[in-house]
């Protein structure tokens, strides 16, 4: 069975590091570290042995520039699918060096043209994030009805979000984070399924079971039954769940390629693979 590739839960692959990736898919092979210093992983990336690229990003204008020769490189592929991360912080204190919400979804037409099927696109708002700031609590959701508009008008259908995880790491930081009782997530997203549904959006939870008690589907951001519904020949992707995700994953098998060593300038402060001087 072909596999899937992931590119890449670790990193952004497509916006920080998009002449590597376009030179491993051509080299049609990649050795991955493994985590904790294990030693590596030798990766097949040839297209016969490839069912679905997978990736990852707040940003696909180098891939849709061909930046690096990307675009080019993942045109040999049978099927590419998208996870674009709009949260509406871009360009914020939150997301420094992330385009602003207004810039991301305009690549959403060019993005749904490359993969040729607005199905084969899914927006994660995500996370939501809450902070303290001039002692009023301010959050992201402000943005949430323009992000929904604005996949809904291009004919995408899923919406996948989750909470801000406080991470020991994240805690650490110097921002004034809050992070809402049980009782107040869910009341948020209850508001977001039926935004979503008004917009005829589903809202997927990712790993988040606030959202999943407010009524939200379980996300599975790597499908095995969508990939191989919107494969061009049919062919099945590899069911099995992947075990080697967080709690909670509804995602199904799939090798990623990307490593926390190829660190993100993104500077994201809620992220966990953003680290922190000293620790």
């Amino acid at each position: 069975m072909r596999a899937v590739i992931s590119a890449s839960r670790r990193t952004d692959l497509p916006r920080c590091y998009p002449e590597w990736l376009a030179a491993v898919m051509r080299a049609g092979e990649v050795d991955v570290p493994l985590p904790y210093g294990r030693g590596s992983r030798h990766v097949s990336l040839r297209p016969e042995d490839v069912h679905t690229v997978v990736l990852w990003s707040k940003d696909f204008g180098p891939l849709l520039d061909n930046r690096g020769g990307l675009r080019d490189a993942l045109s040999r592929y049978e099927q590419c699918y998208a996870l674009f991360t709009i949260t509406g912080l871009g360009g914020s204190a939150l997301e420094p060096s992330v385009p602003p919400w207004q810039e991301a979804v305009r690549q959403l037409d060019a993005l749904v043209g490359f993969v040729g099927d607005p199905r084969r696109v899914a927006v994660r708002f995500d996370p939501i994030v809450h902070w303290v700031e001039a002692g009023t609590v301010r959050n992201n959701l402000l943005f949430a009805e323009a992000v929904f508009r604005a996949a809904a008008e291009r004919s995408i259908t899923r919406i996948i979000s989750s909470f801000a995880q406080m991470y020991d790491k994240v805690r650490r930081r110097d921002w004034p984070w809050h992070d809402p009782p049980r009782e107040e997530k869910v009341a948020i997203g209850r508001r977001l399924v039926e935004l979503a549904r008004a917009h005829g959006l589903s809202l997927r939870a990712c790993c988040d079971p606030f959202l999943l008690e407010a009524g939200a589907e379980q996300s599975h951001c790597i499908d095995a039954a969508l990939l191989t519904a919107l494969h061009p020949r049919g062919e099945p992707a590899d069911p099995r769940p992947d075990k080697g995700q967080r709690a909670g994953c509804g995602c199904t098998l799939s090798v990623d390629i990307g490593s926390y060593r190829q660190r993100c300038p993104n500077g994201c402060l809620y992220c966990y693979a953003n680290p922190v001087a000293g620790t």
